[in-house]
Order: C-alpha cells, then sequence, then structure tokens
C-alpha cells in the first residue's frame, strides 16, 4: 500500500518543513542498546526483526513440524506450500482475484506459510484460512473505495499531526472483516502446524518487524483481537499519508512506546529470509529430506515491467514518479532475494504478477472500477491455469526458464 505517497504527501512534507514542529505525540521509543530484547508484554515470542536470525521463530518453526506429525496436516506425496503476498495499494485486487480463481480451479493449496505486507498483510488471513473466506475476500477488494480507507484531515490538521490523514476507515473495515471468529479460526490452523507471517517497520529502529499472527491469535491474550487488527493496520500504514501505528513494548523490565508503518517500507514482498533456518529445523525432526520439494508462490500485485510516462519538469510530478521508480525496484529486488533463498534451501519457485499489458494506471488508488479489472483478470488467470514464472524478471538459468 506504500504505493498510495502521492501529489498531496509532498506539498503537506514541505508546509510542516517551513511550519516546524507542533503539537507533537509523546513519542519513547526503545533505544538501540535494548533492541534484541523487544519483546511484546503479555504476549513474548510473537514477533521478531525480520533482518537477522530469530531463536524464537526457529524454535516456534521446529513446533509448527511436530504440530504437522501430530495433526496429520500433510499426507505421504503430498506438497508443502508457501505463499507469499507484495504490497500494492488498489492492486491488492489482483492477488485476491487470484486466490478466488485458485480456489475455482479446485487446486488451490492448504499453505504451510502465508506472509503479507502492507495491502498483502490485509489479504494474508483470509488467503491463510482458505476458499471459506473467499467471498469475503472478494468483498474487500471489489466493493471498497478510497472513503472506506482514510479521510483527509483539514489543512491545518495536516500541519498539527503526524499524517495527512486518518485512517479511521480502515480501523473500521478492518473491524467489520477480522471477528474473533476469524481469529479462533487462524488460532486453530496454526495449532494444526501452520503458520501467518505479517510484516511492519519500526521506523525509529529503520528495520523490518515480523509477527506472528497465529501465535498470537492462540496466545490467549486478552487484547490478542486487538493486536491482531493494529499489526494487520501498521503493516498498510503508508507514512505521511497515514499515521503510524504505536505499540506499546517491553524491554529490559522496561516499557516503551514502537512507531510501526507500513511493512513495505523495508520490504514489498517476503519470505522468511535469514528469520529462519529450514534445513536445520527439518534436521531436527529427520524431516532432511522432504517426500516432495516445497513450492513458495509469490504473488506480486503489480506490473514489473518500467511504464513510460511523459514526467512534467516541475516537482510535483517528479516527487511521486521518483517515489513509485524506487518502489518498483525494490519489489524486483524482494523477488531476486526469496528466489535465493528458494534456490538455498531446495524450494520450487513461482512467481505471479498483473500481466505488463494491462492498464492499471488511475489518479484514485482505491478506483472500484479499476480494482474490479484488477480481482476479473487475477481470477481468469488462475481459474483458467496460471503459467507461473520460475524465475524472476530478466533471470535466466540454464535450463527451463521462462524468458517472457
Amino acid at each position: 500500500m506504500i504505493k498510495l505517497i502521492a501529489l498531496p504527501v509532498y506539498w503537506v512534507l514541505i508546509m510542516t518543513t517551513l511550519s516546524g514542529c507542533a503539537a507533537l505525540r509523546p513519542h519513547s521509543p526503545p533505544p538501540q542498546q535494548v533492541e534484541a530484547l523487544v519483546q511484546m508484554p503479555g504476549v513474548p515470542g510473537v514477533r521478531t526483526w525480520g533482518d537477522e536470525f530469530s531463536p524464537i521463530f526457529q524454535k516456534d518453526l521446529i513446533e509448527s513440524l511436530r504440530q504437522e506429525q501430530r495433526s496429520g496436516l500433510f499426507r505421504e506425496g503430498e506438497y508443502v506450500d508457501i505463499l507469499a503476498i507484495s504490497g500494492g495499494g488498489g492492486d491488492g485486487a489482483f492477488g485476491a482475484g487470484m486466490l478466488c480463481g485458485w480456489s475455482a480451479a479446485g487446486n488451490r493449496p492448504s499453505f504451510k506459510l502465508v506472509t503479507g505486507i502492507s495491502t498483502g498483510a490485509l489479504t494474508a488471513p483470509f488467503a491463510f484460512l482458505g476458499s471459506a473466506y473467499d467471498d469475503k475476500l472478494k468483498k474487500v477488494y471489489t466493493t471498497i473505495s478510497s472513503k472506506e480507507i482514510f479521510k483527509l484531515k483539514s489543512l491545518f490538521g495536516m500541519l498539527q499531526t503526524d499524517a495527512i490523514s486518518l485512517n479511521d476507515p480502515l480501523a473500521k473495515l478492518t473491524t467489520d472483516y477480522v471477528d474473533e471468529k476469524m481469529l479462533k479460526d487462524i488460532a486453530a490452523e496454526h495449532l494444526k502446524g501452520r503458520r501467518l507471517y505479517i510484516g511492519t517497520t519500526a521506523l525509529d529502529a529503520q528495520r523490518p518487524v515480523i509477527w506472528n499472527m497465529g501465535a498470537i491469535a492462540a496466545s490467549g491474550y486478552p487484547d490478542a483481537l486487538d493486536l491482531f487488527r493494529k499489526v494487520m493496520i501498521a503493516s498498510a500504514a503508508v507514512p505521511v499519508a497515514f499515521p503510524p501505528i504505536y505499540i506499546s513494548v517491553e524491554a529490559g523490565g522496561d516499557r516503551y512506546d514502537e512507531m510501526h508503518v507500513d511493512g513495505g517500507v523495508t520490504n514489498q514482498v517476503f519470505l522468511y529470509g535469514p528469520m529462519l533456518n529450514l534445513p536445520a529445523g527439518r534436521k531436527v525432526l529427520g524431516f532432511d529430506r522432504p517426500r516432495r520439494i516445497p513450492r513458495v508462490f509469490v504473488i506480486r500485485n503489480t506490473r514489473l515491467k518500467p511504464t513510460w510516462l511523459d514526467v512534467k519538469p516541475v516537482m510535483r510530478s517528479i516527487a511521486p514518479r521518483s517515489v513509485a521508480s524506487l518502489i518498483k525496484a525494490q519489489g524486483v529486488g524482494d523477488i531476486y532475494r526469496i528466489y535465493v533463498v528458494a534456490q538455498r534451501d531446495g524450494l520450487d519457485f513461482n512467481l505471479a504478477h498483473i500481466p505488463d499489458e494491462l492498464d492499471t494506471n488511475r489518479s484514485d488508488e482505491f478506483n472500484n472500477q479499476v480494482m474490479k479489472v484488477l480481482f476479473d483478470t487475477g481470477y481468469n488467470l488462475a481459474r483458467y491455469g496460471y503459467r507461473w514464472k520460475k524465475s524472476p524478471p530478466g533471470f535466466f538459468p540454464e535450463h527451463g526458464a521462462d524468458h517472457e
């Protein structure tokens, strides 16, 4: 959802700089020296830094494999599948359509792991729970408009606070769809050995944070539902466009106030990267040689090829075009990173993205008609047998690559 940054943001940045600081919210982030100790009070072990190995998540990985064995989650001869859903703002309708079309085709897997960033974080819980939640997923991405996502503040309000809009509409939308039943359903799947990860960005630390959403759901923590929703909203909180989400954490016995923004600031899409050592986890339980090569499916909610645009020689055109170009390049880099991890860990790589020939340009990011086109495009591609790309864009292995 980071792509929402557009012209109004840049004018507000300029005006805020000129007007100086006013009415700042109290904020006490964890200092750098205690970063390794940061945990959620009352529900430890549900979050970790996404850019380094995590002993907590590694231990949870091994526990998930034990849960698989106890629940009989994957039968002999079945694939073990992972799904990574990217950011992309309103373009997330494409990924939602793909999932629903995949269900209609009758061969959508029950994923061992689902990860989501930004708009992908809003999709991920529905994707995790499978086709039973397809109707709700479709409704979210084909009936909403900008008014269900954000509400612009007055000019004075923009200059006094940390964003140009309120995220109250998005919070209400999340509350309407992410309820106690969904939380219980996610907890039940977590206890079978499946995992749901959502990424945010801790802005003070300038680092990705990965949240084990199933562990939150299954924790019994009294405020689990509130925390679950808060993480989802934080992952989609575009800096400046939306206010940051402040999450209370503790480290070394002290309480702090962590500022979280859009996960797309640090990753457009993620798998598990340096957090986990998958081969080591397999060895612990004798899974050194999996029955079948696990498959990784990456849904990138955007077009990958550069799109030409006549940029006017003024700041209001140069700034948003530069940000859009940066995001596109970052997303390609993230796909390469996932591909490298898949190659290292013996996973079968599969990539889907919005067709490059589809025109998705619009002035309103959540233009309902364009989102319906995106949803239908994704649906039809998956319904009638999508040909997943086997390598990142521009990368051609010696054998068997798609050269498209």
